[in-house]
């Protein structure tokens, strides 16, 4: 005899826990330990019940299904006696599935808690995911297929790891020097680490690799995304994985492949313990402009599920849609309360949990915008700004989305610096040898005042780079004309086609020696020139090793060694010569005050008497006229002052991008000059400058360098 239906489908009550939870408390939101029990607490403004799913340690089997008793003011919770760090739960929610009122609840679905700090198991797609069961090409009503069995389920979590005398490195703004990197394809070929910590935590931490930054003399390392990832399932069905991250599917759980033991979360934090313990800060890519759950056709994993109308931006002539301003199917809303609150509890946790010391906002311009667009006193950023925790770390902005006047460059409100993406093409335009470049040089290796140069803003608002993880890498930018992304399995048709590249005469690897002493030249220079600007420098992991994608500019998808660091390569000639020449580009940046100013330089002031803090020259010596400026050119002469420490110290970057050498004519006044760097001879010492004239080869930067003499009072 066969028990009823209601019978079989109900799930079993697990031992000795109760048949139904206690009120439990509406704040803080998420699972808890007090001690004696977990409280639970989520936001839904439009569930009509939500249920906590108990499952086994393995999350494979789920126990009991309790309904969450309370809700006060929007947020439902409820308290579970006895239980506490180790349980594994996920969340169901009951409600209207009415796509068109913008409403897509589905308790078939079993939903991550947003607030969950740590997954067990991994997603498996299913069509069982899918949230509305279709016909035809429409939502015909809720999908009935039950989610659990593809779906992680959330851990309850307690964090007692011993942090010492950790402090943050806060490294000053004008002395950082932030290193890309992603953690995975920073040590998976590391020769010195052990294979079971590649490609992890622990071995970002290992001493062969600290060794490697500090060596270079790298102040910060900006991580991409860390935070729980999904990858898609059209990557899926061709073999790859989302490798770069920007698709989250946790904002406060981290992803468990960068752990060796897949939910050792210490791991993280001994990892940013030891890199403090070296003076290096730790930044982390984050994305909160989207989530990985997709369009309106993607899977219900979590905030679709718990209430989509609140979490999400939905058309406003169809609700059915989302908008769409990140380009990957949704856009989080970020100007709900609830929701804004939920990115800056998140920020807030990698901060306190984590130590972690600054974020790079992902799409922020999303973050910015509101009912009338984007606004640099928007909700989010007002309130990130304000926070006693978030206003003390480093906190930058990718200025631009896919969205209707996205590109925000120089419009963030104070305290965020901005990745400028102006400083990257600028820079490839100049050295590939546009003669029409010039002026426009001139404004980025001056920290772009003309867009950041308010409000009271620094020069470290400005994020220099000329390559990151989007794009070619410095090797590919000299070595490629073109993109070859055939391996995405897109026909080539992902990934920018404005690349301002330039292969020198071959496309891609070549034996000819003429054309790779061409390219290792062009990219000294475009080195030393990112190192010699004012503004924060970024150097894209690898870039000193000279890391080749063979040109594959969108390698979002390559978890393979396309993408990770060949170290083996870094004892031969070329790489080494590249590595050896970075450090010491960064080392003359720490060491001479005129190439990281402290204020924009706009030759108001004279810190020598008879010097203005800023000069233009042109190769004959002549200041710059209005007339000279609108010429095109390949070269060009810049001379900064700054004091510091008691004394006032001049640099004059001289620059040739031409293809022939050129003899520069120092200006006046007669000062008593050293050369400190010339990238046509990366290993030269520093010498002293005799005569009036120095030659600049071609494609070459010649920096000099004087001490004036005591600070005047």
């Amino acid at each position: 005899m066969h028990a009823p239906a209601s019978a079989r489908s109900a799930p079993a009550r697990p031992a000795g826990r109760p048949d139904r939870l206690e009120r439990g408390a509406p704040h803080p939101l998420g699972a808890h330990w007090d001690g004696l029990g977990v409280n639970i607490a989520v936001f839904s403004a439009h569930a009509e019940r939500i249920e906590l799913c108990l499952f086994d340690a393995e999350g494979r089997h789920e126990l009991a299904r309790l309904d969450l008793p309370e809700c006060t003011d929007e947020i439902w919770h409820g308290y579970l006696p006895g239980a506490g760090p180790g349980m594994v739960y996920g969340l169901r929610a009951h409600g209207p599935f009415d796509p068109a009122a913008g409403h897509r609840f589905n308790p078939h679905k079993l939903l991550l808690d947003p607030y969950a700090r740590q997954l067990r198991g991994e997603l498996r797609w299913s069509d069982a995911l899918a949230g509305a069961a279709p016909r035809g090409g429409r939502e015909r009503g809720p999908d009935r297929r039950d989610s659990a069995h593809c779906v992680p389920k959330c851990v309850v979590t307690h964090d007692d790891f011993v942090w010492g005398d950790d402090h943050p490195p806060r490294v000053p703004w004008e002395r950082t020097v932030i290193y890309e990197a992603h953690v995975r394809g920073l040590t998976m070929r590391h020769p010195a680490v052990p294979e079971h910590q590649r490609g992890t935590f622990a071995g970002l931490a290992h001493p062969a690799v600290i060794e490697h930054l500090l060596r270079l003399g790298i102040t910060t390392v900006e991580l991409m995304p860390v935070q729980a990832i999904l990858h898609d399932r059209v990557l899926f069905d061709r073999g790859l994985v989302n490798y770069w991250g920007y698709q989250t599917l946790g904002f406060f759980a981290p992803e468990r492949r960068y752990l060796s033991a897949p939910e050792s979360r210490d791991e993280i934090r001994a990892a940013i313990r030891r890199l403090h313990q070296a003076g290096i800060e730790v930044i982390l890519d984050v994305v909160y402009n989207h989530t990985g759950e997709g369009d309106e056709t993607g899977p219900t994993l979590c905030w679709r599920g718990l209430d989509n109308a609140s979490y999400y931006r939905i058309e406003a002539e169809d609700r059915r849609r989302y908008v769409n301003h990140s380009g990957t199917g949704n856009t989080l809303d970020l100007a709900h309360p609830r929701v804004l609150q939920m990115v800056t509890d998140s920020l807030r946790h990698w901060v306190t949990s984590y130590h972690v010391d600054g974020f790079r906002f992902d799409l922020a311009s999303i973050l910015g915008r509101e009912g009338s667009g984007f606004d640099p006193g928007a909700g989010l950023l007002d309130a990130i700004r304000q926070d006693p925790v978030l206003a003390q770390v480093k906190l930058i902005a990718e200025p631009w989305d896919l969205g209707p006047e996205g590109y925000q460059l120089g419009r963030f409100p104070p305290g965020f610096a901005e990745w400028n993406d102006r400083f990257r093409d600028t820079v490839r335009r100049f050295w590939a040898g546009d003669a029409e470049a010039r002026p426009e040089l001139a404004a980025r290796l001056t920290a772009s005042a003309e867009l950041f140069d308010r409000h009271r803003r620094r020069p470290w608002a400005s994020v220099n780079y000329v390559t990151a993880h989007d794009g070619f890498t410095l090797h590919d930018l000299t070595a490629y004309a073109r993109k070859h992304n055939e391996a995405n399995g897109e026909g080539n048709r992902d990934g920018s086609d404005h690349n301002l590249s330039r292969n020198w005469g071959v496309e891609g690897e070549t034996d000819d020696p003429a054309i790779n002493a061409t390219r290792e030249a062009v990219g000294r220079a475009m080195i030393a020139t990112l190192l010699a600007s004012a503004g924060t420098p970024m150097l894209l992991a690898g870039d000193e090793l000279r890391r080749t994608q063979k040109g594959n500019n969108n390698a979002y998808c390559q978890d393979n060694p396309l993408s990770w660091i060949d170290w083996t390569r870094a004892e031969e000639p070329a790489p080494r010569r590249m590595r050896d020449f970075v450090a010491r580009c960064v080392a003359l940046r720490a060491r001479l005050a005129p190439l990281r100013p402290t204020r924009f330089l706009h030759g108001t002031e004279e810190p020598w008497p008879g010097l203005s803090d800023i000069a233009w020259f042109d190769a004959e010596g002549r200041p710059k006229t209005p007339q000279a400026w609108a010429q095109p050119g390949h070269t060009l002469v810049l001379r900064r002052i700054w004091p510091e420490a008691g004394t006032v110290q001049a640099t004059l970057l001289l620059l040739n991008a031409d293809a022939v050498a050129h003899r520069f004519t120092l200006p006046d006044p007669p000062l008593d000059w050293r050369r400190v760097l010339d990238t046509a001879l990366p290993d030269a010492p520093e010498e002293q400058v005799s005569g009036r004239e120095i030659e600049v080869a071609a494609h070459a930067a010649v920096l000099l360098a004087c001490t004036l003499g005591d600070k005047r009072p």
